[in-house]
């Protein structure tokens, strides 16, 4: 019984088994034909929301597409506006200069003009907004009433009432130190005669007024009556080099008057050589003393050609190397030659100032001359003239076109006309653009004593006037025009006011007019902060 119930019961499993597969496939194929099913809508799905997905990705790249159009369309007009205002900008930022003389065809400028091109000024004679009027004749009667207005970036390279220093006749009778007797004739001439008898070794050289026609005369030889001319005592005993007679040129810079600012070109001198040696003398053969066109230069003097050709130097150091090597201190020269630009500038600095006062702005107007110098054998210094618009030509002497282009960087880049910045952020820019250049804080000077009790409640001291709140806006445009000189003079020399030592700061400024003692206080004030500022 129980093996058979185990059969029936086995037999029985075995026919449920079958019967579980049964339901199994049974299930297994209802679920494939499900899956089948689901499978086919997925994909049906999976179909559409493909592309559903394309329909939306060309969409995107579409509106991407008109997006970066339109961006770049943007970018690309914005370039080309952008452009345009820089053009503009460039075109505005191009310095303009003309130029007034005669026959300046003729190449006598070249070297002005040259500067000037790499400088990347365009000669513009039609253009009203112009930066430099370059002058070789004098402007202010035929030119004024252009003249008259002038905007803040336009400057004149010459100075209205110059002609107190440049004119012949009016520098020599002046009666000034280092300037040899001079006698106007037929005004002067008993003075001429009261002057010889009490000097009767003395040799008198007449000429005209334009300093042509010059000859050694004696007394009894000079036409007292002769108008247009002047006598004027001979400087003999001249230094001569290798048995020639010579005279040292100084081209002097004036950037101001009241205050007066004076500058000489310290890079070098122009030497000129008289064509023929001094010994033995002749009056009768002017080339031993006067140096005409015709000069002997440095390079051909054999007492500074191995200085100068050789071993390269200026002609002022091979000047100075020569004069030592004779045990002769050149510095003595130059001495006497700094003062005595000094007392010219000063002794005729009020006259300009009743010419230059009939302008509206006196900052627009700036001069370079050319003092000319003699030497005597035991160094004393002697000045003969002036030069307005000295010869800068180097088509006489192709050699001198590296001194005369030196002379004219240096003198643009004192006076401002090579400055870093453009015209439109100087003065005409805005304050930011100002201040890059010059801010009030490079003006300031002796901070203990505006610190005092008596500089915070008064300005009446000398000293109290150069602190902040005590300098009025004129003064304030002043002294930054002189700080700019002053980082833009390369290789000028201050001239006046004097150099300075920190040591040695009180000296006697009542011979000075109110403006040049404040300014010369203010150079002492900057020495003390700045030995830089000393010289």
């Amino acid at each position: 019984m129980e093996e058979n119930e185990e059969i029936i019961t086995g037999s029985n499993k075995v026919t449920a088994t079958e019967s579980g597969m049964d339901k199994v496939l049974k299930k297994t194929e209802s679920s494939n034909k499900q899956s089948h099913k689901f499978s086919a809508q997925y994909f049906t799905f999976f179909d559409k929301q493909n592309g559903i997905a394309v329909a939306v990705a060309l969409i995107a790249v579409i509106v991407t597409l008109t997006f970066s159009f339109k961006e770049y369309a943007k970018c690309f007009i914005e370039k080309e506006e952008l452009e345009n205002i820089l053009k503009v900008e460039h075109q505005s930022n191009i310095r303009k200069y003309w130029v007034y003389g005669r026959n300046v065809e003729s190449g006598y400028l070249n070297n002005v003009f040259l500067v000037l091109n790499r400088l990347g000024f365009k000669n513009d004679p039609n253009s009203t907004d112009w930066d430099l009027l370059w002058a070789h004749d004098y402007p202010f009667r035929t030119l004024y009433s252009k003249l008259i207005n002038l905007k803040p970036h336009q400057k004149v390279n010459k100075l209205p009432g110059s002609g107190y220093i440049t004119n012949k006749v009016d520098l020599v009778t002046s009666g000034l130190k280092y300037i040899p007797a001079a006698f106007r004739l037929p005004k002067d001439k008993n003075k001429l005669l009261e002057y010889a008898e009490k000097n009767s070794k003395t040799k008198f050289v007449q000429k005209s007024n334009d300093h042509r026609n010059i000859f050694i005369r004696k007394t009894d030889e000079i036409d007292l009556e002769k108008e247009g001319t002047f006598v004027q005592e001979f400087v003999d005993k001249p230094l001569l080099i290798s048995g020639y007679k010579f005279d040292i040129g100084i081209y002097t810079i004036i950037t101001s008057v009241d205050p007066l600012r004076m500058y000489m070109y310290n890079g070098d001198a122009l030497l000129r050589f008289c064509p023929v040696q001094y010994y033995p003398f002749n009056a009768s053969n002017i080339d031993k003393y006067v140096v005409g066109d015709d000069y002997l230069p440095t390079w051909e003097v054999p007492g500074l050609k191995y200085f100068y050709n050789t071993l390269g130097f200026s002609m002022k150091e091979s000047l100075n190397a020569y004069l030592r090597s004779k045990n002769k201190n050149p510095n003595i020269i130059w001495e006497q030659i700094e003062d005595s630009l000094r007392i010219v500038g000063l002794a005729k600095e009020q006259q300009i100032i009743n010419v230059i006062n009939r302008f509206p702005s006196k900052r627009n107007f700036f001069e370079m001359m050319r003092f000319d110098f003699v030497v005597t054998e035991d160094l004393k210094v002697y000045l003969m003239e002036a030069n307005m618009s000295p010869n800068l030509s180097s088509a006489h002497f192709p050699p001198n076109q590296l001194l005369f282009e030196q002379v004219i960087f240096n003198l643009f880049g004192l006076v401002g006309i090579s400055e870093r910045a453009t015209k439109n952020s100087v003065v005409t820019g805005s304050t930011l653009d100002q201040q890059m250049q010059v801010a009030d804080k490079n003006i300031v000077v002796f901070p203990t004593e505006c610190n005092s009790s008596m500089c915070r409640t008064s300005c009446v001291s000398p000293l109290c006037q150069l602190c902040r709140h005590c300098l009025s806006v004129e003064t304030k445009m002043t002294l930054k025009q002189a700080y700019i000189e002053h980082v833009n003079k390369g290789t000028c020399k201050r001239v006046f006011p004097p150099s300075v030592k920190p040591n040695e700061l009180e000296e006697d400024l009542e011979q000075y007019s109110a403006e040049n003692q404040l300014q010369y206080r203010w150079f002492q004030g900057k020495c003390l902060l700045d030995s830089s500022w000393c010289i």
